[in-house]
């Protein structure tokens, strides 16, 4: 009789352990949700609420961030994804920056200082109007033609909706947060 009243305090004690080291981390909003299976009605119930609340889904990232941008003092409809890196070129704002030509493709210039990169989006091959970020030299640009193949060297930012002409004579880009 001793014995298994031994396995069942054992099996109380785990699962007590297994629920506090849950409860630590979910702060962690990189925590993936456990795949164990609950011990009781009420710690399933509270587990997933818990979950989705500490990460977003992968449908956040794509909720645009309209912001405010002029070229050369006319103002240009453009909005932010909302990547990591596009939330850190949104912290640095307002950012007025002299663009210049690159490879006869993309209008550069450089931030004030290197923008995240963890958790980057899928790579994508930029588009005419894409403001992007090139990680090794940490520098941001807007393709006024079709840019290369995909590389996870370049993120894409967001978009400008100009025309290519005005993109690529534009020399002066101010970026600002919108109302």
């Amino acid at each position: 009789m001793t014995f298994p009243l031994r396995r069942a305090l054992t099996a109380a004690i785990a699962s007590a352990l297994l629920l506090a080291v849950t409860a630590c981390s979910e702060d962690s909003p990189e925590q993936a949700p456990l795949s164990a299976p609950a011990t009781s009605s009420a710690s399933a119930s509270e587990q997933p609420q818990t979950s989705a609340s500490a990460s977003p889904s992968g449908s956040d990232r794509s909720t645009p961030m309209d912001i405010r941008v002029t070229l050369d003092g006319q103002p240009v409809e453009a909005t932010l994804n909302d990547s990591p890196a596009a939330r850190d070129l949104a912290s640095l704002l307002p950012l007025t920056l002299d663009l210049e030509d690159f490879h006869g493709t993309e209008r550069i210039a450089d931030p004030p200082r290197k923008l995240t990169t963890e958790d980057a989006p899928e790579p994508e091959a930029p588009k005419t109007g894409d403001l992007t970020y090139y990680a090794p030299w940490g520098n941001l640009a807007i393709f006024y033609k079709d840019g290369p193949s995909p590389s996870s060297d370049l993120l894409v930012l967001g978009h400008i909706d100009a025309d290519a002409d005005q993109l690529s004579g534009a020399d002066r880009i101010t970026i600002e947060a919108a109302p």
